[in-house]
């Protein structure tokens, strides 16, 4: 346990000095003593009163600035609680508490008028044990087998997922390894979350394939070898972007790729530009014209495969087929990182020769096509009854109404994807939240800030707590039950807020 910062206010009526208190916000139930912290440092006993260490954030989205972010005080000291001008504020669920035990409302359930539409925020931080997060990391690298367990300082935190178009995922959390596994592999999941949704560098290792380390909004390091482009497409992609950049500079050209390798000459786009035989063969499985499965397998080396010297992947020349003394031959990568230049000597044998200044723009045209290699980081959690018994008495109409699309569903004010069917199954990403987001608690499992907007007639109707409601300017004040400092921060651009347009619509639970 830690000690208290200096900048909380003393409690009106504290309790006697040294007596320990029980903090109710988690299912923990700590005893803390004054001035000292529980297990989660989120809560601590400030004379006699359980306090929220960390300040609530007040977001504020500009007006009249195009959406740019206006800088404001970054800490809850300098911020006098005054509002800016021309913005208009937030208040998110960062730094608010959480309603655990369920029988009381949301920690801040905020009124406000926007632009004639009278709309109700409920405000809470939630308690996730059903929680993980889905990494998307750009690379054509191969980082292990589909289904291998991922680990975090040696525990089982997750698995490989499926590979998508120039990206691999992984899976990883759940309340499986959060509480059904031991405590070491609990406390690495939610430990390898928490820095994951906090934007923080996580260092992961892959049965049978790499180690990776990813950070959300930064390029993945696989291997200690940071990547630096995701592929423009596959080789048969790439051959039907540029073959025409090709047409006339070189006889042949091979984009090597550990899904599909493209062949200019007999591809549909070669074919359709008038391009020549040239007797060429590859050693893999042919699917159709010009396009290449199983060339090798999947790896490190050039396109996601096991190659280090390309010319691997070739048979022999058919010069019955077009094969000739001095047919040039390209050979590239799917993201132009890597390639060759090659003229077939009297032997029809592909000799390296130096790489001719007129292929080199075209290869530049496929690293200039290729976006930047990042990690991608999505928090994905089920709000279940403790979150929403805070917004209404009855739970089910909340689900009803996020279903219903009469209440918009935001993550420490970021918009969020609500996945259809049963309940209230949401995914964010980290990198659109505020810094430092998201916290724990040592059951284990996360804690994650929620928002939940909607008309305040449609609050009332779904059975919501009306003698909780307060004005902004009243939060922005007084604060909260867990006297909470507050702070202030410019909204991310983008996380336009709130959605008069689907607001507006009369939709009712």
């Amino acid at each position: 346990m830690n000690e208290l910062s200096e900048r909380f206010t003393p409690a009106e009526t504290p309790k006697p000095a040294g007596e320990k208190i029980r903090c109710d916000a988690c299912p923990v139930m700590c005893y803390i003593a004054d001035g000292r912290t529980g297990a989660c440092d989120r809560y601590g006993n400030r004379d006699g009163h359980i306090v929220r260490l960390d300040p609530v954030t007040i977001l504020h989205h500009a007006e009249e600035t195009g959406g740019r972010a206006i800088p404001f005080a970054a800490n809850a000291e300098d911020w006098d609680g005054s509002l800016v001008h021309g913005a208009r504020p937030f208040v998110t669920a960062i730094g608010a508490g959480t309603t655990y035990p369920d029988y009381k409302p949301a920690p801040f359930i905020v009124s406000q008028e926007v632009e004639g539409v009278d709309l109700v925020t409920v405000v809470t931080e939630g308690i996730f044990s059903y929680c993980g997060v889905k990494v998307k990391i750009d690379t054509d690298r191969h980082v292990g087998p589909e289904t291998a367990i991922v680990r975090a300082r040696g525990e089982a935190i997750g698995h490989v997922t499926t590979a998508e178009y120039g990206s691999q995922m992984l899976s990883l959390g759940g309340v499986h390894h959060l509480t059904g596994g031991s405590k070491a592999e609990g406390r690495a999941t939610c430990e390898a979350m928490l820095d994951l949704c906090n934007r923080k560098p996580v260092e992961l290792t892959i049965d049978g394939g790499a180690t990776v380390i990813v950070e959300a909004g930064k390029a993945p390091v696989i291997d200690g070898k940071p990547e630096h482009r995701m592929r423009v497409g596959c080789g048969s992609a790439t051959i039907g972007m540029f073959a025409t950049q090709w047409r006339g500079l070189v006889d042949e050209v091979v984009v090597v790729d550990d899904h599909i390798t493209g062949v200019v000459s007999e591809h549909q786009a070669g074919k359709v530009l008038g391009w020549e035989d040239t007797g060429i063969r590859i050693i893999g499985r042919r699917s159709t014209p010009g396009r290449y499965f199983k060339v090798s397998e999947p790896g490190l080396g050039w396109g996601g495969t096991t190659i280090t010297d390309p010319l691997q992947i070739l048979g022999d020349w058919n010069a019955k087929k077009g094969a000739r003394p001095g047919l040039s031959l390209l050979m590239v990568s799917t993201t132009g990182e890597q390639f060759a230049y090659f003229e077939l000597d009297e032997s029809l044998k592909p000799v390296e020769r130096p790489f001719p200044e007129r292929l080199r723009k075209s290869v530049e045209l496929i690293e200039e096509n290729c976006e930047p290699a990042l990690c991608t980081v999505l928090f994905m959690a089920g709000a279940g009854g403790s979150l929403r018994a805070g917004v209404t008495e009855n739970p089910v109409n909340l689900t009803r109404s996020v279903q219903g699309l009469s209440t918009y569903v935001t993550c420490g004010g970021a918009p969020v994807y609500v996945w259809p069917g049963g309940g209230i199954t949401l995914m964010v990403d980290v990198t659109r939240t505020p810094q430092n987001a998201f916290g724990s608690v040592p059951t284990p499992a996360l804690v994650a800030p929620i928002e939940f907007t909607l008309r305040r007639d449609d609050y009332l109707r779904l059975g919501g707590y009306a003698d909780e409601i307060r004005t902004v300017a009243d939060v922005l004040e007084k604060g909260g039950e867990y006297r909470s400092p507050r702070k202030q921060a410019a909204a991310p651009a983008g996380n336009a807020w709130p959605p008069l347009a689907q607001l507006r619509r009369d939709v009712t639970t």
